[in-house]
């Protein structure tokens, strides 16, 4: 499954959001020192458990092994089988929490059953950036994963990429329309998923609107 990593750098110091599984480790370090020192990385950030999200961590770490990562408090005694020891995790509490990372104000939105039971995004409040992990992921077709384009241009013709996966993998209702109240009334310019486009602009509130609508956790036969 094709994935989106992010990276904060505020002074040449690096959070890195959910970095992927090993075996695309090589591509996203040579992507990342085209514009970075890897060994300024600081914090990783994990939204929940998967390997696609983090199963990498044990070779970041042996980039720079005092790097933190930040999880929800539910993966503290789990991603350790991925590498690091009870120092390298910084736990989530479930109401989700804040940080100042070198002056830049960041925020740990609480997005639990969405699709993990202890899962969250990461709010760059002043870049109005939404990392939101799996929501908003779109299983797109090799022919589109082939294009330049990182950005939603369709929308209609868009969704359709995102709809089986949210039905599937979102396991709450209450829990999404939870979310979609708390985050529709953020300023977020860019919502950046961890699969598929990135929405930006009027299609955030679209994109919102749309998930709320969906009915989701049922198995179809």
């Amino acid at each position: 499954i094709d994935t989106n990593e992010y990276v904060i750098n505020k002074n040449e110091k690096l959070i890195l959001t959910d970095p992927g599984g090993i075996e695309i480790f090589p591509s996203v370090l040579s992507s990342l020192s085209t514009e970075a020192n890897p060994t300024n990385i600081e914090y990783i950030f994990a939204s929940h458990q998967d390997p696609d999200i983090i199963s990498s961590l044990t070779l970041w770490l042996e980039i720079n092994p005092t790097i933190k990562c930040f999880t929800s408090y539910l993966w503290s005694t789990f991603l350790p089988h991925f590498g690091g020891n009870d120092s390298t995790f910084i736990t989530i509490p479930d109401n989700g929490s804040e940080i100042s990372f070198h002056g830049l104000d960041l925020e740990f939105v609480a997005a639990h059953y969405l699709h993990s039971s202890g899962n969250f995004h990461l709010y760059d409040k002043k870049a109005k950036i939404y990392f939101s992990g799996d929501i908003g992921a779109a299983l797109l077709p090799p022919a589109l994963l082939a294009l330049p384009e990182i950005y939603v241009t369709d929308f209609d013709s868009h969704i359709k990429y995102c709809k089986g996966f949210h039905e599937r993998w979102m396991g709450s209702n209450e829990a999404k329309l939870d979310w979609c109240s708390r985050v529709s009334k953020l300023q977020i310019e860019q919502l950046c998923p961890q699969h598929g486009l990135i929405f930006k602009n009027k299609d955030i509130e679209r994109f919102i609107n749309w998930f709320a609508e969906l009915k989701v956790g049922v198995l179809k036969s």
